[in-house]
């Protein structure tokens, strides 16, 4: 690019033009750097204007840096302008509700956008500090807004933000009601948004309605609400809320359930958008919850729980038997909280995503209950059935459980974790564990055992090469058994499945992260009730499956 006088003369005026509409003086000088930096600058410069971060269904998501290709004031401006304009066409009546979390920039951004929202003569409400997620989904539904907006990154790394745009009952009826936008709603707010003309004419207006504590009292005590108010409580549980903003809400929630407030790990207690003790702020990722098996370990907690940084997630660890901590799958936790909802008579529709375990499946099929399997994220999870039957339950394999759709229609890592506590509490008070109860599923459907690989890129082209080829080359065995099924989604989603008698394969790219994904399953079944053996066999099966796949697509 350097080289290329033409490209480069180009690249600086785009930027000269950016500048000029850049209502951010910091963004501005930022830029200004890079400019100063040219020709050696270029690579970062062609980045920063490679194109517009899209508004897809996830929203905006993106690094923190000056320039359309990342998340800024200008970017916030012009998509909130872009939405409310959107709402207005649409006829959306109704305030607009306006959530943050605690990364840099959330709370600029948060405010802006209710700037714009009151600039352009809507009323905006803006959550009273730095809260999670299902707060503002709940809010949504709850003020009878006409939409709401979530500046979060979720559990990206500290350098990334987020917008986040959820649809009130009159623009999203019944089913999206609180819930996160799909399409047609994404292309046309992404239309309005390149519609928008100079940043300096977009009118700007009062800072909105701040609510008051009453809005989240109102969230916690309804969350409090989806356990049994009889049930055991003597629990001992372990939290962190990895530097996020989950646990004032989620110790208030516990404590209006009656619970015992669990236990914080110290150090990752506040909100800290720089989240320094972890590598990387997801508790999927290896070493992220360290310090809270330390934690549950040294105080004899009985279960020990973990948020994402926005709090929509749940993972949980449990006891393992060489006297450490095993973090349970998503899809396990998935399968307890089913289950437990089954067995307390909670009748409706069950549904999880394509890249999920088929235990649900499973369990629904024997017990003769509604089940339905959607694409990946809980904008699909939350319409499943298509309202059929009403939804009750539903949970992607990424630690996300929605364990009371008419609360919070989303994932919910608040009311994940109260329900299973209550199920922990449950077992505990039977002496018996999480475990116990995942060895009994086992023996009656089978050792449904799950994995993942997981391949991180710098460069998005290598994601799309691996798909390319696995196209090129679809396996038609895998670990000896052929393969019957093998579907490619294209053009609707990018996703290839490929299945066996007692496998299945699901591969594609990440939706929020440059990772590509695949989600592996072996099904064992138990023989005369030693659960051990079949585990032992399925484990010993998944590793060779990985290696397979990894060879497919060519990852060394």
């Amino acid at each position: 690019m350097a080289a290329d006088t033409t490209d480069l003369d180009e690249l600086r005026e785009q930027a000269r033009r950016w500048l000029d509409d850049d209502p951010d003086p910091a963004s501005r000088d930022e830029l200004r750097a890079v400019l100063d930096g040219l020709p050696g600058s270029a690579p970062e410069l062609a980045d920063r204007f490679a194109g517009p971060l899209t508004f897809g269904t996830a929203g905006l998501r993106g690094p923190l840096r000056a320039g359309p290709n990342g998340m800024n004031l200008a970017v916030v401006t012009q998509a909130a302008a872009g939405l409310v304009a959107w709402l207005a066409d649409q006829g959306g009546e109704g305030p607009l509700v306006i959530g943050y979390d605690a990364r840099r920039g959330s709370r600029a951004f948060a405010e802006r956008t209710a700037q714009v929202a009151t600039g352009a003569g809507r009323p905006a409400l803006l959550l009273p500090r730095p809260l999670p997620t299902p707060v503002l989904a709940y809010a949504v539904r709850h003020l009878g807004a006409v939409a709401g907006v979530m500046v979060t990154a979720s559990h990206n790394p500290p350098q990334d933000n987020g917008y986040k745009v959820y649809l009130g009952a009159g623009l999203g009826g019944e089913l999206g009601a609180g819930a996160q936008i799909v399409p047609p709603a994404d292309a046309g707010i992404e239309a309005a948004i390149r519609a928008v003309g100079p940043l300096a004419e977009v009118p700007l207006g009062p800072p909105g309605e701040v609510l008051g504590d009453d809005l989240v009292a109102a969230y916690v005590q309804r969350a409090a609400q989806v356990v049994d108010p009889t049930g055991p409580r003597d629990l001992k549980v372990a939290y962190t809320p990895l530097h996020g903003v989950g646990a004032a809400v989620l110790t208030a929630a516990f404590a209006q359930a009656g619970f015992a407030v669990p236990g914080v790990v110290p150090d990752q207690a506040e909100p800290d958008p720089a989240f320094p003790t972890v590598n990387f702020p997801n508790p999927e990722e290896p070493g992220a919850v360290d310090k809270l098996v330390a934690l549950a370990g040294a105080t004899g907690a009985d279960i020990a729980i973990a948020n994402d940084p926005d709090a929509d997630r749940c993972a949980v660890a449990v006891p393992d038997q060489a006297g450490g901590w095993r973090m349970l799958r998503g899809d396990e936790v998935g399968a307890l909280l089913a289950d437990h909802l089954m067995r307390r008579g909670v009748t409706g529709l069950y549904a999880t995503t394509i890249v999920s375990s088929s235990l649900l499946r499973a369990m629904c099929a024997a017990r003769g209950l509604p089940y339905d399997e959607t694409l990946t994220g809980f904008k699909w999870i939350v319409r499943a059935g298509g309202g059929a039957e009403p939804l009750v339950f539903g949970y992607e394999e990424a630690l996300g459980y929605c364990v009371a759709p008419e609360h919070v229609r989303d994932k919910d890592g608040i009311t994940a974790a109260l329900t299973v506590a209550e199920l922990a509490a449950g077992l505990k008070a039977q002496g018996r564990t999480l475990t116990d109860r995942l060895d009994e599923l086992a023996a009656e459907f089978g050792v449904h055992h799950t994995d993942q690989l997981s391949v991180r890129v710098d460069d998005l082209r290598v994601i799309a090469e691996m798909m390319t080829r696995l196209r090129g080359a679809t396996p038609t065995s895998l670990l000896g058994h052929p393969v019957t099924e093998a579907s490619d989604l294209l053009p609707g989603a990018d996703v290839v499945i490929l299945r066996t008698d007692a496998a299945r394969v699901v591969i594609r790219p990440s939706g929020t992260e440059p990772k590509l994904k695949a989600y592996l399953e072996v099904v064992e079944p138990v023989a005369d009730g030693d659960v051990a053996a079949a585990r032992a066999r399925a484990t010993t099966a998944v590793a060779a499956l990985r290696a397979e796949i990894a060879a497919a697509l060519g990852v060394a």
